[in-house]
């Protein structure tokens, strides 16, 4: 009988842990298993960019704190989401439905993304000012969409591969729209250039609210079941780091400053050593 190496098995425990994270293992979940009949081809932009766990944690917090932006989300999160209660379960349940769109089989992308568009059918109400809202209104989700990808790709870029070419930025965009679209979502950009004008556009339709910075507060208060604090905080500092000036400010929230350092540290440490633990290097 042959034993595993002493680093096999830390490569195991880590990727065990990590799946145990993102998978609701009580009930049964399972990682999902990349497929070669997935929507997107291997090795494409978008399966390189949301293959990287750390960078995808710290750019999912901050693809939700500038989503809160936006008072229509904000709202339909308020009044139809149990966020508050079970922020974790919200947030693994929005990581599969990434992970299958993207690794997994193409007809399991495709009932996914039906079974979202069910649940969005019945989330709909008004906004304190009486204005109606709904979760199948194509900007609200174009918004959404845009606060992911933009978050997805600069939290890539910053801790992962920071001269990815600009013609695999727009690729991307390319792909991601493709998710989008069958969501529901309109505009949406499919390149990098075009994304950053849409940002600009839908500025005026953003708000500032004290319910926005406590979701905001929730959010970088509350850290992942069986996480470390330790990880909590860096994966939000890391975020706030990467907000937009006006986003920040908007949310109430400082700019880290030089007190981002060791986050940054910590994440660009992290990420190696879970590409590491799943062989990506």
């Amino acid at each position: 009988m042959v034993l595993p190496r002493p680093s096999e098995k830390i490569r195991e425990q880590l990727v065990g842990r990590v799946r145990d994270v993102f998978n609701d293992v009580e009930g049964g979940q399972k990682p999902v298993p990349p497929s070669d009949n997935a929507l997107f081809e291997r090795d494409s932009p978008i399966r390189l960019v949301h293959a990287d766990v750390v960078s995808m944690m710290v750019g999912g917090v901050r693809g939700l704190l500038l989503q809160m932006l936006h008072p229509h989300a904000l709202q339909g999160v308020l009044d139809h989401s149990d966020f508050r209660s079970d922020m974790h379960g919200r947030l693994r349940r929005t990581a599969r439905f990434i992970a299958i769109t993207t690794f997994g089989e193409a007809s399991e992308a495709e009932k996914v993304i039906a079974r979202v568009n069910r649940i969005h059918e019945r989330v709909s109400g008004t906004l304190p000012d009486g204005t109606p809202y709904s979760a199948r209104t194509p900007e609200t989700l174009a918004w959404v969409h845009l606060a992911e990808a933009t978050s997805f790709l600069e939290s890539y870029l910053k801790y992962v591969r920071p001269d990815m070419p600009l013609a695999q930025q727009d690729e991307y965009f390319r792909q991601f729209a493709l998710v989008a679209r069958k969501l529901g979502a309109d505009p949406v950009p499919e390149t990098k250039s075009g994304a950053e004008q849409m940002l600009r556009a839908m500025r005026p339709q953003l708000k500032s609210s004290p319910a926005a910075k406590e979701i905001a507060q929730l959010v970088l208060t509350q850290r992942p079941k069986g996480a470390p604090i330790a990880v909590q905080q860096m994966l939000g500092t890391a975020a706030v780091d990467l907000l937009p000036p006006f986003a920040r400010s908007m949310l109430g929230l400082k700019n880290p400053g030089l007190t981002a350092l060791p986050a940054r540290f910590a994440a660009q440490a992290m990420g190696r050593t879970l590409r590491w633990a799943f062989r990506q290097n």
